[in-house]
């Protein structure tokens, strides 16, 4: 009867075959430019938001205007503050945003998703509680495309049967 092997090393030495080095991940460095601040670009619908964090008090600026004048619906102030609740560094940092695009909900999406990319990038540890809530996707969900001999995208014109 054969013998008992326990581990890989000993399947390796069985079959004459060498076993692979272990590969080594370097740790991911912060990314950050000369005045200390992260940089992502954040995208949803059709919004393009280039964002900008830097350590400070949590003031939030969108497109020059306060966060609470240019998102006036709490629900929309909601999905910007997610990045940061989920971290647990609300209030740690300073947000500058331009968004240019779609409507208002695509471009709260779009600022979020920028606000998620350059947390993780100014802070490394705080990708895997990103990545966990899935901040760091882009909802690649658009408006599809209205077609030739229809009423809307999917919608056809009334049918006649005579």
């Amino acid at each position: 009867m054969a013998e008992q092997i326990n581990s890989l090393e000993e399947l390796g030495a069985a079959t004459g075959t060498v076993a692979p080095a272990p590969v080594v991940v370097a740790p991911r460095e912060p990314v950050r430019d000369a005045q200390g601040r992260a940089y992502a670009t954040g995208k949803r619908k059709n919004a393009v938001a280039r964002v900008w964090i830097k350590p400070g008090s949590g003031k939030v600026m969108v497109n020059g205007k306060e966060m609470a004048v240019y998102f006036a619906r709490p629900v929309l102030q909601m999905i910007l503050r997610q990045a940061f609740s989920v971290c647990g560094v609300a209030g740690q940092f300073d947000v500058m945003a331009t968004v240019t695009g779609g409507g208002l909900s695509g471009q709260a999406g779009a600022v979020k998703h920028g606000v998620s990319k350059a947390l993780q990038l100014y802070d490394p540890s705080l990708r895997p509680a990103l990545k966990a809530a899935g901040f760091l996707t882009r909802d690649s969900r658009v408006v599809e495309r209205k077609k030739y001999g229809r009423a809307k995208a999917r919608k056809s014109f009334q049918f006649s049967k005579r």
